[in-house]
Formats: C-alpha cells, sequence, structure tokens
C-alpha cells in the first residue's frame, strides 16, 4: 500500500488523484490530521487514516501494512523538524520499504530560512537507515497566482526578488513527480531537484498577467525592510512575513532557480507553462 500524509491538502490531494490513475484505490491510504475532510475519498476506496505530525501515538496505526509512504511536508513552519521526525521514527518502526519526502529546492545548500527545517528533516531520514526519495520542490506557481485579485486591482506585483530567476512550476507538476516515484522503481536513495523548465523574473510574470488580463501590471521591487512593512501592513503575520522576504532576498541571489530538468524527466512531459499557468488562474 501507498500512503499520502497530508492528504487533504491542495499538493495531497492531486497526488492522491495522480494515484488513482496507476493504482487500484485499496492500496491507496489518505492520511490526514481530520479524516472527515477526506470521506469523498473513502467513498471512492481509499483508505483512510489519522495522522496528525503532532500527535505521534497516530502515526504507528496510520502506517501499519505500508510499504511506501510520501511525507509532505508540515505547513507548521517552525515545529516542522519535530513533526517530520514522529513520521520518520513512525515509518522506521513499521518497516516502510521507501519513504519519499517533498523538500525544498537545493535544500543542502540553499540559504534561505525556510530550508534549515527541511535539511533537518533529510538528515533524519538519512540516519534513519529507510531507503529513501528526496523530492527537492521549487517554488509553486500558485505561490504568485492562486490569488490574482489583489494584484489585479492595485495594478502590480510588490517584492523584494529583484531580477532573480524563479523556475517555479505548478502543484499538478509536483504531485505527477511524487506519482512518478511511488508507481515507479530505480528510486531508491535518489535526489531530485525539481523545477519548471523555464524560469522567469518578477518582471517577466507581471508582462504575461498583463498580457492576459488586458491592463497594465507592474512589479515594485522593494527594499526588503518595506517588502516586510508592506506584508505587515496587509495584515501578514510578522514571523510569517519575514520567511516571505527572505524568500525574496534569496530568490534575488538565485536560490529559486534551477536548469537540472529532473521534473522534466520525472513526469514524461514539459512542465506546465507560465502562460497556461496563468491562463488557468484567471479563469477562476
Amino acid at each position: 500500500m501507498i500512503l499520502v500524509t497530508g492528504a487533504t491538502g491542495k499538493l495531497g490531494r492531486l497526488v492522491i488523484e495522480e494515484l488513482l490513475k496507476k493504482v487500484p484505490a485499496s492500496q491507496v491510504v489518505a492520511a490526514a490530521r481530520n479524516p472527515e475532510k477526506a470521506g469523498d475519498l473513502a467513498a471512492r476506496g481509499v483508505q483512510v487514516r489519522k495522522a496528525d505530525y503532532s500527535q505521534p501515538e497516530t502515526l504507528g496505526p496510520a502506517l501499519a501494512g505500508v510499504e511506501k509512504v510520501l511525507l509532505i511536508s508540515s505547513s507548521e513552519v517552525g515545529k516542522r523538524a519535530q513533526q517530520h521526525q514522529a513520521v520518520v521514527e513512525a515509518a522506521r518502526k513499521a518497516g516502510v520499504r521507501l519513504l519519499a519526502y517533498t523538500s525544498v529546492l537545493h535544500a543542502d545548500r540553499s540559504k534561505m530560512a525556510l530550508a534549515a527545517e527541511h535539511k533537518a528533516t533529510e538528515e533524519a531520514i538519512r540516519a534513519s537507515g529507510l531507503p529513501y526519495v528526496f523530492l527537492r520542490n521549487g517554488w509553486y506557481i500558485e505561490n504568485y497566482t492562486e490569488n490574482l485579485g489583489p494584484t489585479l486591482a492595485h495594478g502590480a506585483f510588490m517584492g523584494s526578488a529583484g531580477e532573480g530567476r524563479i523556475a517555479a512550476a505548478t502543484r499538478a507538476d509536483y504531485a505527477a513527480a511524487a506519482v512518478a516515484v511511488l508507481t515507479g522503481s530505480g528510486h531508491e536513495n535518489k535526489v531530485y531537484e525539481l523545477a519548471g523548465d523555464t524560469p522567469f523574473t518578477m518582471a517577466e510574470l507581471a508582462t504575461e498577467v498583463s498580457r492576459q488580463a488586458g491592463k497594465t501590471i507592474g512589479y515594485n521591487n522593494l527594499p526588503p525592510e518595506q517588502y516586510q512593512a508592506a506584508l505587515v501592513g496587509v495584515g501578514v503575520p510578522g514571523p510569517f512575513a519575514a520567511v516571505l522576504v527572505d524568500s525574496d532576498v534569496n530568490a534575488a541571489q538565485g536560490s529559486l532557480d534551477d536548469s537540472s530538468g529532473d521534473l522534466r524527466r520525472l513526469i514524461g512531459r514539459p512542465t506546465t507553462p507560465l502562460a497556461d499557468a496563468v491562463a488557468a488562474a484567471l479563469k477562476r
């Protein structure tokens, strides 16, 4: 059986849908903090089990009889390393044959604040002795396109990414890569740097949105302190705003760029073009 943690999240849902195209529903386990949110999956024959990263006692029963696990990283920045360690330990005790983990691009050398917990998790997985796969996901295009309303209303993106190139891909692309690993062979102890085929700058993203929206959208590149203040000013909590600013500053220095081609090779097709992702977002 194949278990996917965080199965009711945005990425987890996509992974489950892709899995169901390749394996019987009875061989798929959707692990979620709130199993009731996966009722629709249970109705389709998927096994739904409770697995809360912060409640280690739920993890052993969730992993019973499971051969492969996709550990989707926790959304609780600052708590991830400890939460992930609990899953790793439960997987070790369960004797899983493969533990795949959604890490971050260049986790072992990235200077982004977000990378620290991913690096720690990778180290814990290696130390466990379990066969592993590190799916080092780059940025999601949806980070920029999922909520275009305010950008269209104000006529600009804002940030501190400068001219840094961002090799983003869609969640669906990353989900397809995870499924390729979970259903394929020969991936044990591999590290994949996953990124979009065609990196773009924030100015280029603004140009594409302008073209498709029929109105001029700019990119306001701000000093980090001003960007931080602007984020807090629109209601983003200070600590999370600091993480976003740090990510942009590092993007300006190339931390979110990559040309390995790993993602394209894993999914067997080109990654989703920026124009297609923008078009899909504008239709919502």
